[in-house]
């Protein structure tokens, strides 16, 4: 992942709505989630939910696809396991298994993702 992907990604999830807004969205897995049913779940207005998933999607961490009047929001699991890899790439002087952190290309004995 390039420095500037990761700082457009981090930027996007330092808000406490956006970063629970992506949590819960890891949690749902591939069903992904309605925008309105996102916005009941974490209590936050409709339309500030919108604009929350859009700067999400503009990160690339989600995805969205209509599924006739609403919109269903997902993950992007591989844009996930990038930023993850990203940030755990230098763990412990290069040998993040010495951590317990998979890192995605690397050889460890746990994964992630």
């Amino acid at each position: 992942m390039e420095i500037n992907t990761a700082i457009s990604a981090l930027g996007a999830l330092a808000q406490e709505h956006r970063l629970a807004a992506f949590r819960l969205l890891v949690r749902v897995g591939e069903d992904g989630m309605a925008a309105g049913d996102l916005a009941r779940s974490l209590a936050v207005p409709h339309n500030t939910m919108s604009t929350h998933l859009s700067v999400l999607s503009q990160a690339g961490l989600i995805t969205s696809q209509r599924n006739g009047r609403s919109i269903i929001y997902r993950i992007v699991p591989d844009v996930m396991r990038d930023l993850l890899g990203f940030l755990a790439d230098d763990c412990c002087q290069g040998r993040p298994e010495l951590c317990g952190i998979a890192v995605p290309g690397k050889t460890s004995t746990s994964t992630c993702c």
